[in-house]
């Protein structure tokens, strides 16, 4: 192929508002409408691609097409499958994956959902170990594991392990990996490309980014793989609704606006924090001095909208939530709009009473920070 023949691969922008569409048709609009159906015309054998409604959808084909095309760019071969939420994801892949007397390695320090997947894995005959995050202390708990689960940045203390290194060791020992990728989005990291089997998200979060979508998904190049966590998306019928799916497909033509506004702002409300005497524990992956920004340097593209810190008592982190004017005390994180919330009114995370898990928006960065700055004085006084 001579070299005028060679299309080099499109930006991220590029990418992220055209991904998933169908070719062009005259008078039809650019992205075709939510498709509501439970069955279809399906006369004589079951064959073609739509027969029933919770096996497939042509709005879903068009998701799914899209954020493949996100996690895996430059034209490799991968499945997508969505799914109602990001846990619906999460299970399908650990339990399409695992059987009784089969290993899971989990993050000790992951959404603190996780902690009950694996106890009902251990009622099914699954030995689970739980090890942190940080400085990939998971490599010790790999010796006869079939899965091991990452979760880079963690959620929600944000520390960051080294996916291709971890994957390595994981397949040297033929133990699948697979990494949840909420936290970067695809515009962030690329588990895939860093060696990983599946890489799963909650689509609800920053990638869709406008808390008004349940979704989620899985992204793997194994057809066999794939075709499991299919069939088990089929037997517990865990399936996005058609205007979900569209609503998530529509957003994701302002994912990388988004991303960088939300990054640029997350970077300058960890700074701001790091001049105040109250703040300890703060963690952002794209601060220089944090103990994650070397690594998540080498792996990411852009360091998340979630900051993490920790204010002196739970009442002064309360003071705090209720004096911000621009910040919804709200859980979720990756909305438009910044949230924050004392992340231990939930329970199940091992965090100091006063831990907030700070979302940056799309608002203006000096009113964003200005408005952080002025809540932490209203606190102190």
């Amino acid at each position: 192929m001579s070299d005028e023949n060679i299309v080099p691969e499109l930006g991220e922008g590029t990418r992220a508002v055209r991904v998933g569409l169908p070719e062009p048709v005259k008078h039809e609009p650019t992205l075709p409408g939510p498709v509501f159906a439970a069955h279809y015309h399906l006369p004589g054998d079951p064959t073609g691609p739509y027969a029933y409604g919770r096996d497939q959808n042509p709005t879903w084909t068009l998701l799914e097409r899209a954020i493949g095309e996100l996690e895996a760019p430059g034209g490799e071969q991968v499945e997508t499958l969505a799914f109602a939420s990001g846990m619906a994801a999460i299970s399908a892949v650990l339990f399409s994956q695992l059987r009784s007397g089969d290993v899971l390695v989990l993050p000790s320090d992951g959404y603190n959902v996780l902690p009950l997947a694996g106890e009902q894995l251990r009622s099914y005959g699954v030995e689970v170990r739980n090890a942190p995050t940080g400085g990939d202390a998971q490599l010790d708990a790999l010796d006869g594991a079939t899965l091991l689960w990452l979760e880079t940045p963690s959620n929600p203390g944000l520390d960051v392990c080294d996916i291709r290194r971890l994957c390595e060791a994981a397949h040297e020992r033929d133990c699948l990996v697979a990494v949840d990728n909420t936290l970067a989005t695809p515009l962030g990291q690329r588990p895939l490309e860093l060696g990983a089997d599946f890489a799963v998200a909650s689509g609800t979060k920053q990638l869709t980014g406008h808390g008004d979508v349940l979704l989620g998904y899985v992204v793997g190049r194994d057809a066999g793989l794939m075709a499991a966590v299919r069939r088990w998306r089929k037997i517990v019928g865990a399936i996005p609704g058609p205007m979900e799916a569209w609503l998530a497909h529509r957003s994701l033509a302002t994912l990388q606006l988004r991303a960088d506004r939300q990054s640029t702002n997350a970077l300058a409300v960890a700074e701001a924090l790091k001049g105040r005497p109250e703040v300890t524990g703060l963690r952002y992956p794209g601060l220089r001095d944090d103990p994650s920004h070397k690594i998540a340097s080498q792996q990411m593209r852009r360091f998340g909208c979630v900051v993490s810190f920790s204010l002196p008592t739970r009442a002064r982190a309360d003071r705090f939530l209720d004096a911000l004017r621009l910040v919804d005390d709200a859980t979720s994180f990756g909305g438009v709009r910044s949230t924050a919330e004392r992340r231990g009114r939930w329970g199940g995370d091992a965090v100091p009473e006063g831990f907030i898990r700070f979302s940056a928006g799309a608002e203006d960065t000096d009113d964003l920070v200005a408005d952080v700055l002025r809540a932490l004085d209203v606190a102190t006084g």
